[in-house]
């Protein structure tokens, strides 16, 4: 996993791979405020870039979640939010399985689960080895935009 600022993207975040420097490029670059909530190609299925609006939950009523196809960039545009990370140590229990049609795992729980605290400007970039919970409320539900650019992981091979 790796967390930063859209700010510090020229100065921090040079050394990212081609394909996850594009995606953070083009979140430091473009006003998602002023965008409709929907999907855009960013490039293709290759990397495309999802804007949410949605209101975070309690803790206790959101879902850990993996994926094996792509790694997940997800950014804050308005609003806060924590999300739930861990390393996915094989060892939690499958909630729902919808890799075949969403790339998309459901774990019921996670072990060893730290949270990072999302404000507007920061983005966590998620491996498929990492199991993240998005969506916790900071204090209280509130509504937040959020994107994620999802990279296809097989753009990283080689690199």
């Amino acid at each position: 996993m790796i967390f930063g600022h859209v700010n510090d993207f020229e100065s921090a975040f040079g050394w990212l791979p081609r394909p996850l420097k594009t995606a953070v490029e083009h979140l430091s670059k473009t006003d998602f405020l002023a965008l409709p909530a929907g999907n855009y190609d960013l490039q293709g299925k290759d990397i495309y870039v999802q804007v949410i609006d949605m209101t975070t939950k309690p803790f206790a009523e959101t879902r850990a979640e993996v994926h094996r196809q792509y790694i997940d960039v997800q950014f804050l545009a308005r609003g806060r939010e924590k999300i739930g990370v861990a390393a996915d140590t094989g060892n939690n229990a499958v909630a729902e399985d919808l890799l075949a049609q969403r790339d998309l795992l459901f774990y019921s729980g996670m072990e060893n689960e730290s949270t990072l605290t999302m404000t507007p400007g920061s983005f966590a970039v998620f491996m498929p080895t990492d199991v993240h919970r998005p969506g916790c409320a900071f204090d209280a539900p509130e509504a937040i935009r959020k994107v994620v650019v999802k990279v296809r992981l097989s753009l990283l091979e080689g690199v």
